[in-house]
C-alpha cells in the first residue's frame, strides 16, 4: 500500500485523544436512531458494532495519561502516511469516506477517535479491550492503536499495513450500515445464522469493495497488491469466531457466534473484493 505524495489529507476526520484521566467511568450503553447493541465476543478483542454488554462493566480502574497528537500538523500529506501509523489511519479514514460518500447519497462522515487505554463514547466508557468499535450513538470509529499487535501476537495475523486497512474499513462498513437503515434489522441474536452474524460479514463485504475501489479515490499510486490482499484476509481469517473461541477454550461453539467463522469473513471479504458491486454484499438473503 503506497500513499501518493501529492495527496492532500484531512486530518480533521481523526481525532488523537491520548488516554486516562480519572480512570475508567462505568456507563450504560447508548443506542440511538434504533440501532442495536451486537453482544461482544469472548475476550471482547474483535470488531464490534456497539461493545454491548462489556462496555461500562470496567470498575475503578486507573490508567495513566497519555496526551494526544495534533494530526493536523502531523498528517498534511501522503507522504505523511507513509512515514506515520497515526498519519496513514488518516489517509486509510479519508479514503474509505471518499468511497462511501460516492455510493450513499447524503453521505455523513464519522470521525474517527483514536486513544489509549480507555475512552468515554456516546456508547458508554470502553477500554482497550474492546477492541476497535463503531458507536452508532455519536457516529464515530473508535480504535486503540494498540490492537494491531494484539492481532499478531494473540490472534496469529500477519499483521502489516492492509491489515489495519481491512479494520478501519470494517468499522466503516458499519457506518454505512448505520447510514443505510441496516442496523435497524438487527437485534442482540447471536449463532450462525443470527443477525450479529450477518451484519459483520456484511461489514467485511464492504471492507471488500473498499479495496476494490481504493485506488479511485485518488489516495493511493497503484492498485493493492496481492500481498495486501493477503494481509486483509489473514486479519479476517484470524478474527473468524471459531479461530477466536478455540484459543481461549479450546473448542468453538457456533451457537454463540456473533461475527462469522474465519471461512465466512474471508469468502465475503472477497466477494466485496473481487465484484466492486454493493449488491454482493446482500448476507441477509439465504444461508452465509
Amino acid at each position: 500500500m503506497d500513499f501518493d505524495d501529492r495527496a492532500d489529507l484531512d486530518a480533521s476526520q481523526v481525532e488523537d485523544v491520548g488516554g486516562g484521566g480519572g480512570g475508567f467511568r462505568g456507563g450504560g450503553l447508548a443506542i440511538g436512531g434504533g440501532a442495536v447493541g451486537i453482544i461482544a465476543l469472548v475476550l471482547a478483542l474483535i470488531f464490534g458494532v456497539n461493545p454491548g454488554d462489556i462496555l461500562g462493566s470496567g470498575g475503578d480502574q486507573p490508567t495513566s495519561v497519555q496526551p494526544g497528537s495534533n494530526l493536523s500538523k502531523e498528517c498534511r500529506t501522503g507522504a505523511d502516511a507513509d512515514k506515520s501509523e497515526k498519519c496513514r489511519v488518516v489517509g486509510i479514514v479519508n479514503s474509505v469516506q471518499k468511497f462511501w460518500d460516492g455510493q450513499i447519497q447524503g453521505y455523513t462522515p464519522a470521525k474517527t477517535t483514536l486513544f489509549s487505554g480507555a475512552v468515554q463514547t456516546g456508547c458508554g466508557a470502553a477500554d482497550t479491550s474492546v477492541g476497535p468499535f463503531y458507536c452508532p450513538a455519536d457516529k464515530h470509529v473508535y480504535l486503540d492503536l494498540t490492537f494491531f499487535d494484539e492481532l499478531r501476537s494473540r490472534f496469529g495475523a500477519e499483521g502489516g499495513p492492509f491489515a489495519e486497512a481491512y479494520v478501519i474499513a470494517h468499522e466503516y462498513g458499519h457506518h454505512a450500515q448505520d447510514l443505510l437503515g441496516t442496523m435497524d434489522r438487527v437485534g442482540q441474536q447471536q449463532g450462525a445464522q443470527s443477525g450479529s452474524v450477518r451484519l459483520e460479514l456484511q461489514a467485511d463485504c464492504y471492507a471488500g469493495l473498499w479495496a476494490r475501489h481504493g485506488l479511485e479515490t485518488g489516495y493511493f499510486t497503484k492498485p493493492f497488491s496481492e500481498a495486501d490482499i493477503r494481509q486483509a484476509l489473514d486479519a479476517a481469517a484470524a478474527v473468524g469466531d471459531d479461530h477466536i473461541q478455540e484459543q481461549a477454550q479450546g473448542r468453538a461453539n457456533p451457537d454463540t457466534y456473533t461475527h462469522g467463522t474465519s471461512a465466512q469473513r474471508v469468502k465475503w471479504f472477497g466477494a466485496g473484493y473481487k465484484s466492486g458491486d454493493i449488491s454482493s454484499c446482500d448476507t441477509f438473503s439465504g444461508r452465509v
